[in-house]
């Protein structure tokens, strides 16, 4: 069975994405684990801290008092200490610039000078860890309170930042790969569209001169079925034509775009069931800047999208419509098929989405191409029902004014 290149390619994005936030997790569990390490050290020191403190009230030894006091400022992280009700005892590792002022009245003596500053970095110290309890008299107990080391806060922010900095990356190169991509596809059908019509340039012309010569040898200037064929004749040199302006830019003219779609129609459905109808409406003197060969291209992708969604008789009507609010030119092409479900709205116009077995998927990106690019204007499913049809909207700028 054939395999839909859209629906492969979509199959890899899921891929690359499930294994980007594979290793975005496999970086956030690793960093948590390292985050859990230090602190669990952290939380060893504190305790330590704690210890001295409690050491620091029971030993008589002044030199070991020194020591233990030694220890617990080289190993201490940023804490307070409060007693039972609240009242604090002890600070280590605040910023020195708001807990302590030069007494003016005693320059020997610094008193505390921004309580504002204790409480709050005291709230914050609860909101982080449990506080650690230590016995001071046997009757009386304080509580240490401890936050985390910069090093630890910065370990914390540091993976979310790495991940930060990774997407950006990735979106950039994503957005420049997929730009060199696209340029890539776009030499390449511009190379093969004007290469075709090059190829079909001298088979065309011998055509048309095969008929001139049918035309004097059985006397048939009138014979209504080589006239059929010389229309056909005509139109694949209109369709050549087509191939050799892709990749450069063409010249609009104002046209009545119900004279432009109705030409179309009635050369397209003599070469269709008799099942199927079609209706061509609206108002004749509404005019767009038109290129008539690619425009007739997207008539002509549209209707034979419609004609395949028709399973056996329907009807295919153009209704041409005025957008006063915004000077807009509407054009509806709705059939009687199958219908396209809400979720394919904007896949169908994606290359190489089909629901044919032998589609290439090209049709409709060629159409919103030629409508967006060449035209200035828009295309998208207006309205569609499963089981009842659907309906595409063209949207041109309304030139009925000059």
């Amino acid at each position: 069975m054939k395999m839909n290149p859209y629906e492969n390619k979509r199959r890899w994005k899921y891929l690359l994405l499930f294994f980007a936030v594979i290793i975005a997790s496999g970086s956030l569990l690793y960093t948590s684990f390292l985050v859990r390490g230090i602190a669990r050290n952290e939380r060893t020191r504190a305790e330590v801290w704690a210890m001295s403190i409690r050491q620091q009230f029971s030993a008589d030894d002044n030199d070991f008092i020194k020591f233990v006091t030694d220890v617990r400022d080289s190993l201490a992280v940023p804490a307070i200490v409060v007693d039972e009700i609240g009242d604090i005892k002890f600070t280590r590792g605040l910023d020195s610039t708001k807990t302590y002022l030069q007494d003016p009245g005693n320059k020997k003596r610094k008193i505390k000078f921004d309580p504002l500053y204790f409480r709050a970095q005291l709230e914050y110290m609860k909101s982080q860890h449990e506080p650690i309890k230590i016995s001071i008299f046997s009757n009386e107990y304080w509580l240490v309170y401890y936050q985390d080391s910069p090093l630890l806060t910065q370990l914390k922010v540091f993976p979310y930042i790495q991940l930060t900095v990774i997407a950006i990356f990735l979106l950039v190169a994503y957005t420049a790969f997929n730009s060199s991509r696209k340029s890539e596809q776009n030499q390449v059908w511009v190379g093969l569209a004007k290469e075709t019509a090059h190829q079909l340039g001298t088979p065309i012309s011998s055509l048309m001169a095969w008929i001139e010569l049918m035309k004097d040898k059985f006397n048939a200037e009138d014979d209504p079925l080589i006239a059929e064929m010389e229309n056909d004749v005509k139109r694949l040199e209109i369709v050549a034509d087509r191939f050799s302006k892709i990749g450069s830019k063409p010249i609009l003219e104002v046209h009545s775009v119900y004279d432009v779609v109705n030409d179309y129609v009635n050369y397209f459905k003599f070469r269709v069931s008799n099942k199927i109808s079609f209706i061509v409406k609206g108002d004749a003197n509404l005019k767009a800047g038109i290129n008539i060969p690619l425009f007739d291209w997207v008539l002509e992708n549209l209707m034979k999208n419609a004609i395949n969604a028709i399973d056996n008789t329907g009807s295919i009507t153009v209704d041409i419509s005025l957008h006063n609010a915004k000077k807009q030119i509407y054009i509806d092409v709705t059939d009687t098929g199958k219908g396209i479900a809400k979720s394919k709205f904007l896949t169908v116009f994606q290359p190489g989405y089909t629901t044919r077995k032998r589609g290439w998927g090209l049709g409709l990106s060629l159409t919103k191409r030629m409508i967006e690019n060449y035209h200035e204007g828009q295309i998208f499913v207006k309205d569609s029902e499963l089981g009842k049809g659907t309906t595409f909207r063209i949207i041109l700028k309304n030139r009925s004014n000059g």
